[in-house]
Formats: structure tokens, sequence, C-alpha cells
């Protein structure tokens, strides 16, 4: 009765990133507002002024909510895509008859969020992929089926296009579905430099001829595998992360990889909001071969995470240094995530703070400050001299909230001169840093670290999708404190003491 009695339009004004039952129900009881279109009416029309609580700046963050809620409709993040992709490879993969199989397209190249997921598969009976395919119980509707090329859409509502190749063309196919469009024209303009023809059937001498070379049944130069075909262009192999633009600008010979990774520099243990004893999270970091781990339980103002107070904090200090004392294979370092407070302050005083091992201090609230108020707030901890990195700086939540835009040029900056990180989180729903400021950070020659916020086991599996957006910006290993030897890391550590 309750749920028949509310206009079935306001669950999608709920949706929107900030706002909350109490705010939905006042403006459904006094603005009549039944949906995000009549929202959006009644903000631009003015008439939700009169509204308590509904000042002009509090809609203007609404009108800025429904804005990213539309810029956001339809991604999948990630970190949800890729597992759904590799279960579906590896469903299709077990066919008979199949021979070769990849996921392709936005996800191979690791773009934060994706539209759809596109497949390449190689097999002596084309139906067979097929079948496999829209025979799966979440297939929601067989939306094209043919001998090439199939397509679906899931119960989690995204599309599934399954292409078949002939394996001997696989490696072209699979560059041409890679994409980017710009690195493809790149790639196809080259290739006419050198009286070649590329398209994703292989690349083929120019005879001149307009009909497709592969119609005529000539035989590729360049076609099984990627690194053929860069290889006949003159080129060094592009990794997919690096294949968004034309052609990378620069690509380092220490290339970030998932390997290089040897430190885990930002977890929670369940002193504050994470699910491992202090031992369970020091195995888990073992277990994957790291040198050092820093234990960063929240500071006191998160009280929604279980801050740790002054006291608190002193006792965990001395636990973590215990720890460290009983495993002599791993470097356990105490460590603090130590909230920003609005202001830029820090959560905990100075002599607190000498206490620690490593400081990674974090924004967890006020995240809609204009970026003048954020640039200044951030800059103030990143010049604070025991502040090891900034963690998720932003603090956004990829198609979920937007967080600070503050002036990055001029944090980064402010971290080189300081010799201070900033943080790469790795969890999917953040990937903060994005991208385009990695790369910024490389060019400038800002340290930035890669960490997994980790709260359960499974979070440090999350490190992939953290080294993708990495690669997506061109960081090298020299610049990232994860990938250091542990008597570099630990010198650069305690150069903030």
């Amino acid at each position: 009765e309750l749920k028949a009695s509310i206009p079935p339009g306001l669950i999608d004004v709920l949706a929107l990133p900030g706002l909350g039952p109490k705010t939905v129900g006042l403006l459904w009881k006094k603005g009549d507002v039944t949906d995000v279109e009549s929202l959006e009416a009644g903000i631009d029309s003015g008439t939700l002024t009169d509204i308590p609580r509904m000042g002009k700046k509090t809609l203007a963050n609404i009108k800025d909510a429904i804005e990213f809620s539309r810029r956001s409709a339809g991604r999948m993040r990630l970190g949800d895509a890729m597992p759904l992709a590799e279960r579906l490879v590896e469903s299709i993969s077990a066919a008979e008859g199949v021979t070769k199989i990849a996921y392709a397209g936005s996800l191979r190249r690791g773009r934060e969020t994706i539209g759809d997921i596109d497949i390449l598969a190689a097999a002596n009976a084309p139906e067979s992929p097929t079948k496999a395919l829209t025979s799966l119980p979440d297939v929601e509707k067989v939306l094209l089926s043919g001998e090439t090329k199939t397509s679906v859409r899931l119960e989690q509502g995204v599309q599934v296009d399954l292409r078949i190749v002939p394996e001997s063309q696989f490696g072209a196919a699979l560059m041409y579905f890679t994409g980017s469009k710009e690195h493809n024209v790149m790639l196809r303009e080259r290739a006419i430099e050198r009286g070649l023809r590329l398209n994703e059937y292989g690349l083929f001498e120019d005879d001149g001829e307009k009909e497709p070379p592969q119609n005529r049944g000539l035989t590729p130069v360049a076609a099984k595998t990627e690194e053929a075909i860069y290889e006949q262009l003159d080129l060094q192999p592009v990794p997919p992360e690096l294949r968004e633009e034309s052609r990378p600008e620069s690509m380092p010979d220490d290339l970030v990889t998932l390997e290089s990774v040897k430190a885990e520099l930002h977890a929670h243990t369940v002193a504050s909001d994470g699910t491992m004893t202090l031992d369970e999270l020091i195995d888990q970091a073992r277990r994957r071969g790291f040198h050092t781990l820093a234990v960063t339980d929240h500071s006191k103002s998160s009280v929604q995470a279980n801050g740790l107070s002054v006291e608190r904090l002193l006792e965990h200090i001395d636990a973590i240094h215990q720890a460290n004392e009983r495993h002599d294979d791993i470097t356990v370092l105490a460590g603090s995530e130590v909230d920003i407070l609005a202001d830029g302050t820090l959560d905990y005083e100075d002599d607190v703070l000498a206490r620690l091992d490593w400081v990674i201090a974090s924004p967890h609230s006020s995240l809609r400050q204009d970026a003048s108020k954020a640039t200044t707030r951030l800059l103030r901890a990143i010049e604070h001299p025991l502040v090891h990195a900034i963690g998720h700086p932003t603090g956004r939540l990829i198609n979920e909230r937007e967080g600070l835009s503050p002036d990055m040029t001029r944090l980064m900056e402010a971290a080189r001169e300081h010799e201070t990180a900033l943080e790469l989180n790795a969890n999917p729903w953040r990937l903060d840093l994005r991208d385009r400021h990695v790369r910024m950070a490389q060019e400038l020659g800002v340290i930035v670290t890669i960490d997994t916020d980790a709260h359960g086991p499974g979070d440090f599996d999350l490190l992939r999708f953290g080294i993708m957006t990495a690669r997506r910006g061109g960081l090298g290993s020299s610049l990232c404190p994860n990938c250091w030897t542990e008597d570099e890391l630990l010198s650069w550590i305690r150069s903030k003491r």
C-alpha cells in the first residue's frame, strides 16, 4: 500500500547522488516533484526556492546531480564489466571447437566505464561459440544472431557483441575492435605511407585495386598477431591501455605492471571499518609477495568508519610495531588514513602524526566544495611536512559522486616540490587519481602510489584496476613507490620524519 501511494518516478529521484529520503519526501510533498523531469522543471522555473532548506546553492547542487546522472547513464564500471567479461569468455571458450578468444573494445583499453562488451572468438564451427553465448542463463534477449556476429542483452543491462573470426586473422581483428578509433586511424595512415593497406582482416600489400583485398583472396603480410602488424609498420607494440589516443606521446620503458608492485600502502583492519585482523591483513600482503605493508585505519573524525581516537591510535601503533617484530619477512608500518578536514587541517595534531611511520591524508567530507576551496584544502595537506601521500584526492565515486574539482596543476606542482605522493586508489568505484591526472603526474615527475584501500581479503585483487588506470596514464615504476625496492621505499618514507 505504501509503495502504491508513492509516485514511481520518485525512485529515480532518490537514486540521484546526494538526495536522501527526507529531501525527496520534502520535494514531493511541498514542491509536487514526482520524477526527475518535474524536479528539473521546478529548479529551472524557480518554484522550488520557497521550500524550506531549498536555497539556490542546494538546488544548483541537485541540478548538477541530475546532469552527472545523465552522463553516467548506461555505463558500467570497469570493476563490474571485467569480471563479467571474463566469465563470458570462460563459458564461451569451453564450447566445442573454440581455438582462441578474447575481449576487446574499451574494456581491454581499461576505461573506467564501458558501454558494452566486445568479444572475439576463433572456432572450427562458428555456431558453437554463438550457441554458448545465447544459451547462458543471464541472457535477457538475443538482439542479433548471424554466422559472424551475435549480439545479446544481459540481465545486468549490458549488451554483448560476439564476433567470429578466422584464427589466422585474429590479431588484426583484435587490434581493430580494441581501438580506439583514433589509434586505428593512425595505424591505417602509417600503413598507407608504406604502400600497405590495413583493416580488420589483416595488413595487405596495396595493389591499387578498390575491392577489399580479403575479398580477392589475397594473403595478408601480417594478421595473426598484433605484434606482427606493429612490426611490419615499424612500430613498437602499444599496450591496449595506451591506445586511447592516436599514438601515445610517451611510453616509459618501465611502464607499471601488476608484477612490479611490491608494497601496499593503504589498508584497513577491524580496528576501524575493515574485516581483517592485523595478522590476517599481514598474511594477505605476504601471500602477494609484498615486502612492505602500511596499516592505515581511519582517523577520529570518520565516525561512520569507526575512526580511532588518539588513545586508540596510540595503542594501535604499539600493536603494529609488535606485529612488525613478529614478522621478519615483511615490513609492517604503523600508519593512518587521516581525514583532511574542510579547512585543510588534519584530524590529528602534529605530535600524534609524528608517532606514525606513514601518513596518508584523504578527503572524506565536504566533497562539494568549490574548486578554489578544494584546492586550498588539499594544498595544505600536501605541504604538511608529516604527510606522505594524499589518498583518493577528489573523493569521487564513479557513476555515483563527482567529488572535488581542485586545480590539479597546482596540486601536482606542490606535490613535486614537497615530494608528497598522490594516490591512485585502485578500488574500481574510485580510480582516483583519474588516468588523465596520472599522465599529468608522469609528465611533471610527481610521485604516484597505487593502493587497493583494502578493507577485506578480496580487495587486494582490485589492484589490477589501478594498474590499468596507471598504464593508461603512462606511469613508470620509477615514480611509483609501490614498485620500489624496500630500501628505496623506506628511505623516502623516513625522509618525511
